[in-house]
């Protein structure tokens, strides 16, 4: 298992997590163990999560840096590595620069709930369930749609993964955060009429008042701020494709657009 104090070396350590600290209480602390993450799984969060060259990647519990090194040497990104352990921070730095991309990796000893994931791209983690659930609302608050979240062996609770598989034995998860669409929309374009939205992370229902008729939705998607759905207006079917855009959709080739209803 990896976490906090991130996992890839040959001896199994105990790694110290801050999780919090409330003016009422002390800082909870969880030990993790210390333990590898083979390369293979590695090369594949990185490939699920299709990293790009200039994105911006954070690894939380980076460990030796073996996740951003590659992340930076192969894909082009710019990684942060974040860790509590200072002999992994100064590994991970080695690391980087044996491999040169000390310029595109880099690494700071920083508790996790203290890092900006807002800026990332992409986040790669192999923490604790427990951790993963402690972190998902800030996913859910603080990243923009269409970033993604890779996870090493273990989910996000009733946050269902949009892709799962194997890799040499161990689960990989992948995320796409999800743009907030619940509530009511005003449609205009050929036709015009109100959607009303119901959310549960990228999975969404609804209905649209056309006329003083309550029309269900067929087909209701959502990815990242990619959103969609059929209707039938008058007997006839229609597909709506769009990008949300905070409190506005565009919809495809401008044939239509949408206001979030105050």
């Amino acid at each position: 298992m990896q976490a906090l104090s991130r996992f890839p070396g040959a001896a199994p350590l105990t790694a110290v997590l801050l999780l919090g600290v409330t003016a009422a209480t002390a800082q909870p602390r969880l030990d993790v163990p210390y333990v590898p993450t083979p390369q293979e799984v590695v090369d594949r969060m990185l490939q699920l999560g299709k990293v790009r060259a200039g994105e911006y990647h954070i690894d939380l519990g980076s460990g030796d840096g073996r996740i951003a090194v590659t992340s930076a040497a192969k894909h082009g990104a710019r990684s942060l590595g974040v860790d509590l352990n200072p002999v992994r921070i100064e590994e991970a730095r080695a690391n980087a620069k044996k491999a040169g991309v000390s310029d595109r990796a880099t690494f700071e000893l920083k508790n996790l709930f203290e890092t900006d994931i807002g800026k990332a791209d992409i986040v790669t983690m192999y923490l604790l369930p427990s951790v993963n659930l402690e972190l998902r609302p800030r996913v859910l608050r603080d990243m923009w749609p269409g970033t993604r979240i890779v996870s090493h062996a273990f989910d996000m609770g009733d946050w269902q993964a949009d892709h799962r598989e194997s890799v040499t034995g161990r689960t990989v998860y992948l995320w796409i955060v999800p743009a907030r669409v619940e509530g009511r929309w005003s449609i205009e374009g050929s036709h015009k009429f109100t959607v009303t939205l119901e959310q549960k992370y990228q999975e969404i229902t609804g209905t649209a008042d056309i006329g003083g008729k309550s029309v269900p939705l067929r087909d209701a998607s959502l990815s990242g701020a990619e959103i969609g759905f059929a209707l039938d207006i008058d007997g006839m079917p229609y597909r709506f494709q769009g990008i949300v855009s905070g409190d506005r959709i565009e919809g495809r080739r401008n044939e239509w657009r949408a206001a979030r209803a105050k």
